[in-house]
């Protein structure tokens, strides 16, 4: 398993835990902050300039939002990675 594979795994992992949690819902950095200029995300959280910078300021349920699309993002991700 490749190392992308593997961190999209971890983030993966997390969207489940954050959506699930009644909690204070986690931030899913990962601290690699770099953009994807074709996919518009960062490569360590998959989340937009919009996403990142609003996070702060988002209610719970907005962020459960937030992180079901990075879910969404992961399976893009994953299966864009692992296609020959």
């Amino acid at each position: 398993m490749t190392e992308l594979q593997n961190a999209m795994k971890k983030l993966a992992a997390r969207a489940v835990l954050a959506g699930s949690t009644a909690e204070k819902v986690p931030s899913p950095c990962l601290s690699v902050c770099r953009m994807d200029g074709r996919a518009g995300v960062c490569e360590g959280c998959l989340r937009t300039i919009d996403e990142i910078r609003l996070w702060s300021v988002k209610s719970d349920s907005e962020k459960r939002a937030v992180w079901a699309l990075i879910a969404q993002r992961v399976v893009t991700a994953s299966a864009t990675c692992t296609a020959p």
